[in-house]
């Protein structure tokens, strides 16, 4: 039944897309840029989100919100744990500001989807050209944030498996440093029902906790980085413990040395 769930899901998305995708590039033709796009792709994701939870039977709890910078004008670098596609669909239908998600340009070729989210205010950048890539994220990052949209980040640059943790990279905190944007952290549990790289999705709910803006200012990328990382690892940790091994407690610890020393 997963699988037979899956399959429909995955036909909704992929039927779906085309219409919308369709508008937006005709939008595009006739001149029309910016919110008014975002507004039709948000309305897909919004889609895909309640097909999941109608035909996969994924729900979601979000906490947190009330963290959320305040104010048309108020600026803020999304840093979010990454398990899967779910939340890269869920995070604009979600949030009180438009979204601008920094991306690599090979997504710009996948038929419609791809086609659609290049006319958008989004950030593509050639991973092979690191320091040009990130001159870009900054200068485009930059002008997104004036204009009330929101940069969202994945700080371990890919889905990561549930359970485990990834190389936290400096890019975000860079450019909020450099923007002088808040960062915030975010977790998700995504991959307790729809997992990294799996096909078959399962019913269940994605946990998404929103944590307390941090300031950039004054800050450097690897300690800003650093902080960010151990609020994220610590609240997945509270969120989904059966996905983590338990921490020693002080008895197993000293019966552990005790064993290695030979029972002395």
């Amino acid at each position: 039944m997963a699988f037979i769930r899956s399959v429909i899901h995955l036909l909704w998305m992929g039927i779906t897309v085309v219409p919308y995708a369709l508008a937006i590039m005709l939008g595009t033709l006739l001149g029309v840029r910016g919110l008014p796009l975002y507004r039709i792709a948000r309305a897909w994701l919004s889609l895909c989100i309640s097909g999941a939870r109608v035909l996969l039977g994924i729900r979601v709890e979000i906490t947190g919100m009330e963290h959320l910078p305040q104010g048309e004008n108020a600026g803020a670098v999304l840093l979010v744990k990454h398990q899967s596609t779910f939340e890269t669909f869920l995070m604009p239908t979600i949030m009180p500001h438009p979204l601008a998600y920094v991306f690599k340009k090979e997504l710009l070729y996948v038929p419609f989807f791809g086609w659609a989210i290049g006319r958008l205010d989004m950030i593509h950048i050639d991973r092979s050209q690191r320091t040009q890539a990130f001159n870009k994220v900054v200068q485009q990052g930059k002008d997104l944030l004036a204009k009330g949209i929101w940069i969202i980040m994945f700080p371990e640059g890919t889905r990561i498996a549930r359970g485990q943790k990834g190389q936290y990279k400096t890019g975000g905190t860079r450019l909020a440093i450099d923007t002088g944007a808040p960062v915030v952290p975010i977790a998700v549990t995504s991959a307790k029902v729809w997992p990294r790289k799996a096909f078959i999705k399962r019913p269940g709910v994605v946990e998404v906790s929103i944590g307390q803006p941090i300031s950039s200012v004054g800050r450097q990328p690897d300690e800003l980085m650093r902080e960010v990382e151990a609020w994220i690892e610590a609240e997945m940790r509270r969120l989904d413990p059966g996905a983590y091994p338990a921490a020693p407690t002080a008895s197993t610890a000293a019966a552990s040395v005790t064993a290695d020393r030979g029972g002395e």
